[in-house]
């Protein structure tokens, strides 16, 4: 099992990345509550991991916070749940916004996420009751982990698009969406993060 990685960055295209550890190169998957704070490409990163295996695949999943990482393994364990799913919860809101919505039984605010209908977003609220404890926050970010590094702007652009659209959302309104979201001085996660914020408020 794989619990932890540290590296440098060779390449971030939401929601992957490749990281180098020791001259081995790992592809991970990683929600953009982790893309929001990685460092620039070319730095060095620790990440902690979680390890999927599945008929047609193994994928290692990347978190910056322990609680990101129990919230995701936690997720899995809901009926009608799997990574896919559990990845674009972990993009739409961090582990304390989840488990607010648990708490308040808020499943207009889940019903936002591309994926979740209203029946998944009850049973979400029900089977995660018992388990949302230990995922407040207080747990700090990983080492290694800072800031995101700026690139170029159309690389930026298409870097979030691409992103949005492995989030769920149709390419048109994943377009729409990053367009509206970009003033010109954000890097492709803050882009990101802008548009699932309008979308959350709408």
């Amino acid at each position: 099992m794989i619990g932890r990685l540290r590296g440098q960055i060779l390449a971030k295209h939401p929601p992957q990345l490749l990281l180098d550890v020791g001259g081995v190169g790992y592809e991970l998957e990683a929600p953009m509550s982790t893309f929001y704070e990685l460092p620039a490409v070319g730095e060095t990163v620790t990440l902690i991991t979680h390890f999927v295996v599945r008929e047609d695949a193994h994928v290692l999943y990347a978190f910056a916070r322990e609680q990101d990482r129990a919230l995701f393994r936690a997720l899995l364990k809901v009926s009608g749940v799997g990574a896919r799913m559990a990845l674009a919860i972990l993009s739409g809101m961090d582990a304390a916004r989840f488990t607010q919505c648990v708490e308040l039984d808020d499943c207009d605010a889940l019903t936002r996420i591309p994926g979740i209908g209203k029946k998944t977003a009850q049973r979400l609220v029900i089977e995660m009751r018992d388990r949302i404890e230990g995922l407040a926050p207080g747990a700090s970010a990983v080492p290694g982990v800072s800031s995101p590094a700026v690139d170029a702007r159309d690389q930026a652009l298409a870097d979030a698009v691409s992103a949005l659209v492995a989030l769920g959302y149709r390419p048109p309104d994943a377009n729409r969406m990053a367009r509206a979201a970009d003033d010109g001085a954000k890097t492709s996660e803050e882009i990101i993060r802008a548009a699932l914020r309008a979308v959350s408020s709408a």
